[in-house]
């Protein structure tokens, strides 16, 4: 004990604001289930495993933690299964989800001896008990995040906040002890701040909730706000305050002053009830989605190094396609587990590694390698009996790579590839001070475009990528034959589709190389100024490869665009050979006897090809009572997509500083992160502004804006005039042979890329392994041809 006193002065009471990490590791995926247990540091909050706390305490000198060890509660093997009441799972009534429990037990231990001592102890000091009741009874730092990303959109501050009127009845609540006013509800209990009636809040689907009283009291009264009753602590921009006129969780900037008005002391109240937000969130990630998915077949669990699944925190299957993969590579492999130790990155971590991109990737990499974590979980799977693993949740990693990222931070489903993107631009700006360790280069290679203009002579626009987006040339299809009779069949039978077993459905089937070829075939781009002809004539365009990368990925354009812009996913198979030989695709640059078109655009050519507002668009939004300036600006920041995205576009950007100010051609207001992300892919800056000013600001968007208007890469910007450009060794880009084997495919299922679910098949050990979040197994039948993004690797 006085060891513990001696060290009182490293001993903090947390803060409100304090971040308190108190389920899982940050630099493992160690829990306070797993056998050491879990360490909390007493004056920062960190979290850390049995063997890693040492490493702390060497770092910060910090010695004194909470240990929290958790242990499976013993549940009779002949308990019967609850008969549900509700539709529902996880809650009172609902399906029996057969998680385990679990009980939690604590002590304080000082480093480093590892010295215990028991808690609760009225022997500890009072700073120490206070501490730690205080670290026990918090949210945790994890769920608080979670929380906070699956609220799609931050809260506001409401319009009745200010301008409140309370009412002056004498009404003191209590601390405790609530119930309705109107019925017995105890829980789910609402103050209205006009007038301090408590009443209950709204039935839920299910039949759970409350009934109605405090929703039916604002149509009697139109009193506007009130606070859920539960969610009151000293941290009051986490209650739950709710308008019922703006139908939305609200920000009250007087929270604190209309609580005062009920004799309600906020700092002294504790948290007893969920918010909306963390209610939603528990009953969503309580789902699990693969107990409906019945693909049929019998899937051979595989453990150990290199087989660790990923739990879905959420609609994050495309986070976890996408890493599964990226550490099948053995440039992520080298750059985060074989040539860096957790220790290693924990030295050079910042004071919170939990923020730190090179550490939670380490983290990632580690648990994904390593094999710790890829063991038969204590229970078997429900709903086959087959072992099964937990897998390891990357919270911390999509805390750091999604962090002002406004999607991506967000709970709700994302594009695969646009998240491989992002990763890669994050990976590669990250090591910017060490180009020689950056991973993502792997990734990346050279593009040449040739333009021949009708004078003979060629300009030639270079950039870098790291994926090939392809076209799907459905006129390429292999079974016509069988497509035609199929239509004729579903035409006679009065037939759509959506009336048809999967099985009956023919499908055209496209190969890879139609693809491939379709991608560097010659394409004539109309209205291309020349400096030649010093005039707008009709160019030829061919594209090639300048270098070929470590892995190559390849994109299939699934999702396009129909009449009237409408979203559509092609139902197609592409035939995809194991290996291919892209040789052919490979660009040989200025040719002998080939004239460089001269030197520059006039200023006159760039201005005209300025993006112009699509006159029905405005007119129709004009229409609707918007002022001309928004509707024309809302056309050309969505590249006049359609009235529907301009109208988005309009009801998000209506309280920005600049709405009401003249269109402007200048290229200085778009994102320069988002800049930086398309300079990196070898876009020029002109174009890259362009593109993302035409999209909105959406990266993923701009880069199809790019491809889809070869006019604005070539037209529009000065033609390289000269064949100086650098070699792919002397620009730092992998270069090799054309000869790629297929290694991974990202699959997905569903209308839309924001939608449905994602799932990845490497090739391990020469054989195929399927990776559907935590569920890790042999696959038996690996659809190559139904991805959605390819990764290859070069042979050679």
């Amino acid at each position: 004990m006085e060891l513990l006193r001696s060290n009182l002065s490293r001993v903090q009471i947390p803060e409100p604001t304090h971040r308190i990490y108190k389920h899982e590791c940050c630099i493992s995926f160690d829990t306070p289930r797993s056998e050491g247990g879990l360490f909390v540091d007493m004056n920062s909050f960190l979290a850390f495993g049995k063997d890693y706390v040492s490493w702390n305490y060497e770092k910060t000198g910090n010695p004194v933690y909470l240990h929290i060890k958790q242990t499976t509660k013993s549940i009779p093997e002949d308990r019967p299964l609850k008969k549900p009441t509700l539709l529902a799972i996880g809650v009172d009534g609902g399906f029996d989800n057969n998680e385990p429990e679990y009980e939690e037990s604590y002590s304080i231990v000082i480093l480093p001896d590892f010295v215990s001592l028991p808690f609760p102890s009225v022997e500890l000091p009072e700073k120490v008990r206070i501490a730690v009741d205080t670290v026990v009874n918090a949210v945790g730092a994890e769920r608080k995040e979670q929380v906070a990303a699956w609220t799609a959109e931050k809260k506001l501050v409401s319009e009745h906040a200010l301008t409140l009127q309370q009412i002056k009845s004498g009404i003191v609540i209590p601390p405790s002890g609530w119930k309705c006013a109107k019925c017995d509800k105890t829980e789910n209990l609402w103050l209205n701040l006009t007038d301090g009636m408590i009443l209950c809040g709204r039935k839920n689907w299910d039949g759970t909730g409350g009934n109605n009283h405090a929703v039916e009291h604002y149509k009697e009264t139109a009193y506007p706000l009130a606070v859920k009753l539960g969610t009151i602590t000293a941290d009051l921009e986490a209650a739950d305050v709710y308008s019922y006129p703006e139908d939305d969780s609200v920000l009250d900037p007087l929270l604190a002053e209309h609580l005062a008005h009920f004799g309600i002391d906020f700092s002294s109240m504790q948290k007893t009830e969920m918010t909306t937000a963390e209610r939603e969130l528990d009953q969503n990630t309580n789902f699990d989605w693969n107990r409906i998915q019945e693909s049929g077949k019998e899937l051979v669990p595989v453990f150990g190094p290199g087989y660790t699944g990923l739990v879905n925190l959420g609609n994050s299957c495309y986070l976890a396609a996408t890493m599964q993969i990226v550490f099948s590579t053995h440039s992520f492999i080298s750059r985060y587990f074989s040539h860096q130790s957790l220790k290693m990155a924990f030295e050079m971590a910042p004071a919170d590694p939990t923020l730190d991109l090179n550490m939670q990737l380490t983290k990632l990499g580690h648990g994904l390698l390593s094999g710790k974590y890829s063991i038969p979980a204590t229970q078997k799977d429900a709903t086959t009996g087959d072992a099964r693993q937990e897998g390891i949740p990357p919270r911390m990693f999509k805390n750091v790579i999604a962090a002002s990222h406004a999607e991506f931070s967000s709970m709700r489903q994302q594009d695969a590839l646009e998240f491989f993107l992002h990763l890669v631009g994050k990976v590669e700006r990250a090591s910017n001070t060490t180009p020689d360790l950056d991973p993502s280069r792997s990734f990346k290679f050279g593009i040449e475009e040739k333009i021949l203009c009708p004078s003979g002579k060629v300009g030639y626009n270079k950039r870098e990528d790291c994926i090939l987006s392809l076209n799907i040339p459905l006129h390429e299809a292999t079974n016509k034959d069988e497509l035609e009779a199929f239509n004729k069949q579903k035409a006679g039978k009065g037939l759509e589709e959506n009336d048809m077993s999967s099985d009956e459905i023919v499908r055209p089937r496209v190969p890879l190389e139609a693809c491939l070829a379709n991608f560097a075939s010659s394409e004539a781009i109309d209205d291309y100024y020349s400096s030649a002809l010093k005039g707008r004539t009709t160019a030829i365009k061919t594209t090639g490869l300048t270098s070929f990368p470590d892995y190559l990925v390849l994109h299939m354009r699934k999702f396009v665009m129909e009449a009237g812009w409408v979203p559509k996913k092609l139902d197609v198979y592409i035939d995809v050979p194991d290996v291919i030989d892209i040789s052919h695709m490979r660009s040989k640059g200025l040719q002998p006897g080939e004239e460089l078109l001269p030197d520059g655009v006039p200023e006159e050519v760039i201005e005209s090809a300025q993006p112009v507002a699509n006159e029905e668009i405005v007119a129709q939004l004009v229409s609707m009572g918007f002022s001309q300036l928004h509707c024309q600006k809302a056309a050309i920041n969505t590249s006049n997509a359609g009235v529907e995205e301009a109208m988005n576009w309009l009801l998000s950007h209506m309280d920005d500083p600049d709405i009401d100010a003249p269109i402007s051609h200048q290229t200085s207001d778009v994102d320069q992160s988002s800049l930086d992300a398309l300079l990196s892919f070898g876009f020029a800056e002109d174009v890259a502004r362009k593109a993302l000013k035409a999209s909105g600001g959406d990266i993923e968007k701009a880069t199809d804006w790019i491809f889809n208007n070869p006019n604005a890469s070539v037209s529009d910007m000065d033609v390289s005039s000269s064949n100086s450009a650098q070699t792919p060794a002397q620009s730092g880009l992998p270069d090799g042979g054309g000869k790629y084997k297929l290694f991974g495919i990202v699959s997905h299922m569903g209308t839309s890329v924001h939608c449905g679910h994602y799932v990845a098949h490497i090739l391990k050990e020469g054989r195929w392994v399927i990776f559907n979040d935590d569920k890790v197994g042999i696959s038996t039948d690996p659809p190559k041809d139904m991805g959605y993004v390819y990764f290859f690797q070069r042979l050679d």
